[in-house]
C-alpha cells in the first residue's frame, strides 16, 4: 500500500503537469493565473485568476489513483465548481497516460461539427 506521502505527491504531480500544459497552451497568461491548488486545500485543483477564467471555463479535479473511484470523483468536482464552469476530471494512473472526463454535452459541443 502507498504511504500517504507518496499518494500526496502523486496528486501533486498530476496537478502540476495539468497546470504546466495549460500555462503552454494559453501563452498569453501570467504565470500566476494558473496555479496548483496546495495538497490539502479544499476546492479546485487548479486554481485560475479572473483573466484565465474567461479563457478557461473548467474546473479540475485531479486524481492520480490505481483504482478510481468515478462517482465520488465527479461528485467532489462538482461541489466545487461554480455556475458555469464546466467539471473536468483529470486521472492518471501508474504507467498510463493521464485521460479527462467531461459532462457528454460538452464533449458533442467541442467535437460537433459548427458549420451545420
Amino acid at each position: 500500500m502507498a504511504s500517504v506521502k507518496g499518494a500526496k505527491a502523486k496528486g501533486r504531480n498530476l496537478q502540476n503537469l495539468l497546470r504546466d500544459k495549460l500555462r503552454v497552451a494559453f501563452p498569453s497568461l501570467e504565470e500566476d493565473d494558473v496555479k496548483s491548488q496546495t495538497m490539502g486545500m479544499t476546492g479546485e485543483d487548479i486554481v485560475l485568476s479572473p483573466a484565465a477564467r474567461r479563457k478557461i471555463p473548467y474546473s479540475f479535479e485531479c486524481k492520480n489513483v490505481e483504482r478510481l473511484q468515478f462517482w465520488k470523483a465527479v461528485e467532489q468536482c462538482e461541489d466545487n465548481c461554480k455556475e458555469g464552469i464546466t467539471p473536468v476530471i483529470v486521472v492518471k494512473k501508474n504507467r498510463k497516460k493521464p485521460m479527462a472526463a467531461l459532462p457528454l454535452d460538452i464533449l458533442i459541443e467541442l467535437i460537433g461539427d459548427k458549420n451545420v
